[in-house]
């Protein structure tokens, strides 16, 4: 049925009802054209959906958005096949009485017998103890939402999917410089004349990448790409640089010795803005070895050339990078003559042997960054005052950019390693200069951000909500969430194992769930995440813990198991009950400077979705459930004190929330108040209207004296309090040396005065991990003793056509890329007597897994690889059992070990110390003839959930022929 504003529920409530849809000029009839955001990946680009006689006919970029400037890729023209996917889920479902769970066995049932027992169950956790709820979100983007949604049921057991992904990446970051990469920030691709890439796969992020390198190759800029496989970006570089994965850490300590060596390092930028100059106590045996020596009013300490100590800002960027001093009786040494010292260490000859790459490669890299930051600048005729009051008549910039990604952040090593890229940016004085690394609107933040956890045992209880936000960034070990040593979180996010898991640990949940450790749940709540096939590692057993029973009643380990999503997934076959959600082309929604904004470097920006058609009759949004069942609960945010709901929809919701009553901070910062305030205001109940009559975005592009230094801008900082990022203007120093980091070394030799750990085993690993200059240690899949058993890595990337499992229920996509063989270097081949075209084993220390071998020169000679997530369960996204996803894809998830020793109530898992990041990058494996090729690992195919609706045709294949429709 042709979608209108007389067919959307609620149409005369201002707050939902869509601007007026009138035909295009010149447009057939029947035709219409609507602005959304993309939902293909994770960039959120602007796209214009043509929909002819109520179908999508054609998506195409939106011209002008900020993200993707009209561009568009496969992924994005193909939502058309997802909108029509095969494995749409149209109505909610029970698991069949009687059935075991993991067989797909489920029924249709009414949304109000799907609510009704849902809410028994939560109202039941709520009023006994909230934390047995543990609600995991996947590669949603509304998690200011969800968040918010658990903080008020009261569960501390919520994060979303980033401990598995690239938490490093964004913790290390925020404890750096206070902001990050991709949605933190961005390079300045159209000032850099030499970029270089480490760790970054095709799709990350495509369309925003692409534009930044045609506009750096045009102007004759340098682009390296460091990684152990060259594909995608790597195929445009001017060199390739293989490096043996997890060990990019000591390429990049190298470089900085090259730098300070040469003297190719910007010493002002490193004095005035960054606390390398900062003095720290060498006070070995008490509690203030290791700590920042600071002045009364907590303000960090300095040595001036006369020999004075000094506060760091008094000092006005004069603190020497190189002092020693007596400070109240204990002597203290510079933060960056420690480092210096370390770096005597770091040559290009000693990471030549653990990275694989000439020295000589090492040495000239570092000298051509180097040069080009030092003697290359650029030079705008840009004004600006900094935080000392001190007036630049131009803008400085060093043209060295730097992009990085998962490549860097999937090792149990990732943290230190993104840390050392972080203080690599700073010695070239790259932080939010032209050239360089730029931030994005909401960062830069306080280092670390002023958010986090409530840590008190009895914050968290029946029948009320949890008094701070869910997630953040503990700054000493009294913020972390442990009663003792008992973590207070089902995926032990900040205990002593991982105190700095700002995004939580998902990978965790379901083996501790099974184990009852910390302690037992009742009810496991996934939205949109694949826990039981891509976003889990050692799948099999992960399998295997969600129909696990308790022998002594023959009940289920996790009794109940709740999904929430748009597509029949593998880990739909796990659920007890399943409640279908919308496209993205069928539903309101935001891409939120209180979440994952759209920001860019020149200013701040935000986006919606909404409603191109309308969903089918049995499907509800996801935010919609979620209202109604927090309005069912009485939920303190989202009712009165009398009990009535304060939103209706979840589109009420990002049109009426605030941060805190009359704040004027809401989801969206376009055309608040009457519609004429920005980024501060009341809600306005037209907003998502006038949102929808500008192309669904907002977009606030800075003044040119905003745009850089933003750390120490003082006319940025003022701005930013006056608009809310900031709760105040003083500067933000760069953290170099991290003082937090070393409160936890601290409680790990016994020396914090506030919480510690009793455990020896948690002692050593805060003495080994937080060390607050970054190094290089091993990841800790090479310590173990059968390391040597397994002499390969086995890593996977996207392609740039797929992300994760949505692109191989795609029709169009599929036709691109529908197998993932096992790709190895041919010299590594020859050497274990392999051919082009065979199937292999490919085997860990968790199983093994059959593969086509395929060979290639772009791959480093002691990797092997695969494409992510286009191995599917049999049966599985509406796919034939016999569809090559199911028959000739690898997935690498099944070899990626998830523990570190052996299993059992918490065992310690085979994650990053510092975050919890998953070390799914550091799998170790062998590779030897397969004598029977045949389906890699045994997965029971089971049918569709809605067979009826399924139509094979153009959909699945089998070897040489189409499969039958049926």
């Amino acid at each position: 049925m042709e979608n209108s504003e007389l067919e959307l529920a609620n149409v005369n409530d201002p707050v939902v009802a869509p601007a007026p849809r009138r035909p295009q000029p010149g447009a057939p009839p029947g035709e219409r054209r609507v602005h959304t955001t993309c939902y293909m990946c994770a960039c959120r680009c602007g796209i214009e959906v043509t929909v002819r006689n109520g179908q999508v006919r054609f998506i195409r970029g939106t011209p002008g958005h900020p993200v993707n400037r009209g561009v568009w890729c496969a992924k994005g023209g193909s939502g058309i096949m997802t909108q029509y996917s095969p494995a749409r889920l149209s109505t909610p479902l029970m698991r069949e009485p009687g059935a075991p769970r993991g067989q797909g066995r489920l029924v249709p049932v009414d949304w109000e017998t799907a609510l009704t027992t849902l809410e028994g169950w939560l109202r039941e956790i709520r009023r006994t103890d909230p934390a047995r709820l543990a609600f995991f979100t996947g590669r949603d983007q509304m998690q200011a939402f969800t968040g918010y949604w658990a903080q008020q049921f009261g569960t501390p057991n919520w994060a979303a999917h980033g401990g598995f992904c690239s938490v490093n990446m964004a913790a290390a970051g925020m404890y750096s410089v206070g902001g990050s990469f991709w949605e933190f920030g961005w390079p300045d691709l159209e000032r850099a004349r030499w970029f270089m890439l480490l760790g970054v796969a095709e799709d990350h992020p495509s369309n925003p990448l692409k534009l930044g390198l045609g506009a750096l190759k045009e102007r004759g800029g340098r682009l390296v790409v460091v990684n152990p496989i060259k594909s995608g970006y790597g195929a445009l570089a001017d060199e390739w640089v293989p490096i043996r994965p997890g060990t990019d850490g000591a390429l990049l300590m190298a470089f900085m010795q090259v730098l300070v060596r040469e003297g190719l390092y910007d010493a002002e930028y490193l004095r005035r803005y960054t606390n390398a100059p900062a003095l720290v106590y060498q006070a070995p045996g008490t509690p203030y070895d290791g700590r920042l020596a600071v002045a009364d009013d907590g303000e960090w300490l300095v040595a001036l050339p006369s020999g004075r100590v000094v506060p760091f800002m008094e000092a006005r960027g004069h603190g020497m990078l190189e002092a020693e001093a007596v400070v109240n009786g204990r002597r203290a040494v510079s933060a960056f003559s420690l480092f210096r010292r370390r770096l005597q260490e770091a040559d290009p000859a000693w990471a030549a042997g653990i990275t694989g790459i000439p020295a000589a490669t090492i040495e000239r890299l570092a000298r051509e960054m180097g040069e080009t930051a030092l003697h290359h600048p650029v030079v705008l005729p840009i004004p600006w005052t900094d935080g000392y009051g001190d007036h630049h008549r131009e803008t400085v910039g060093r043209p060295v950019a730097f992009h990085a990604m998962r490549g860097l952040a999937a090792h149990t090593n990732g943290f230190q390693t993104i840390r050392a890229l972080f203080d690599l940016m700073m010695m070239l004085g790259t932080i939010d200069t032209p050239g360089g690394f730029r931030y994005k609107s909401p960062y830069p933040k306080p280092i670390p951000p002023r958010v986090k956890p409530a840590a008190d045992p009895a914050a968290y209880g029946p029948g009320r909500p949890a008094p701070a936000p869910l997630l953040g960034y503990p700054t000493s070990p009294d913020d972390l969430l442990v009663d003792g040593d008992r973590p207070l979180r089902l995926d032990e996010a900040y205990s002593w194992r991982y105190p700095l898991a700002a995004h939580g640990a998902i990978q965790n949940v379901i083996r501790n769930a099974y184990h009852g450790w910390p302690y037992p749940i009742d009810t496991l709540l996934i939205y949109m995440a694949n826990l039981a096939w891509n976003s889990s590692w050692n799948t099999m057993a992960t399998r295997a813990m969600l129909t696990a029973t308790d022998p002594a009643t023959g009940a289920y380990r996790i009794p109940h198991v709740v999904v929430i999503d748009a597509y029949d997934s593998e880990t739909v076959a796990f659920a007890d009950l399943v409640l279908p959600d919308t496209t993205y082309l069928e539903r309101w929604d935001a891409a939120s400077l209180r979440d994952r904004p759209i920001s860019e470097p020149d200013g701040p920006a935000d986006s919606i979705r909404q409603p191109v058609l309308n969903p089918p009759p049995g499907v509800r949004p996801a935010g919609d459930v979620l209202v109604e069942l927090a309005n069912r609960l009485g939920l303190p945010g989202f009712t009165d004190e009398a009990g009535r709901p304060r939103f209706k929809t979840y589109a009420d919701f990002l049109t009426r929330w605030e941060t805190a009553p009359g704040s004027g901070v809401g989801i969206l910062a376009g055309w608040r108040g009457e519609g004429d305030r920005q980024l501060t205001g009341p809600p306005n109940p037209h907003q998502l209207r006038a949102y929808a009559q500008h192309q669904a975005y907002w977009y606030h592009p800075l003044p040119e004296g905003l745009r850089f230094y933003r750390h120490v801008n003082h006319a940025y900082l003022k701005w930013a309090r006056e608009v809310r990022f900031l709760a105040d203007d003083d500067p933000i120093i760069l953290h170099f040396y991290s003082d937090v980091l070393q409160t936890f070394r601290l409680a790990g030799q016994g020396l914090w005065p506030g919480k510690q750990p009793r455990d020896p085993a948690l002692r050593r690993r805060l003495l080994e991990a937080f060390d607050p200059l970054p190094g290089f240690r091993p990841p800790l899949e090479d310590a173990r003793e059968d390391a040597v058993a397994y002499p390969l890595r086995l890593l996977t990337q996207r392609p740039m056509t797929h992300y994760h499992s949505w692109g191989s229920q795609n029709a169009w996509l599929r036709q691109l890329l529908h197998e993932a063989p096992l790709f190895m270097n041919p010299a590594a081949a020859r050497a274990l007597g392999l051919e082009d075209g065979q199937w292999v084993w490919v085997e860990s220390r968790v199983g093994r897994a059959c593969a086509r071998l395929r060979l290639s020169e772009a791959v480093e000679p002691g990797t092997v690889w695969t494409w992510n997530a286009i191995a599917k369960g049999p049966g599985s996204w509406g796919l034939h059992p016999e569809a090559p996803e199911a028959r000739r894809a690898l997935l690498v998830n099944f070899l990626v070990p998830d523990l570190l020793g052996n299993p059992g109530p918490g065992a310690p898992f085979n994650n990053d110390p510092v975050t919890a990041q998953a070390g799914w990058y550091d799998a170790r494996v062998r590779v030897y003839p397969a004598e029977r090729p045949g389906p890699w690992p045994q997965v029971e195919a089971r049918e569709p959930c809605r067979p009826e609706a399924v139509r094979w045709r153009r959909l699945a294949y089998t070897a040489g022929r189409r499969a039958p429709v049926r």
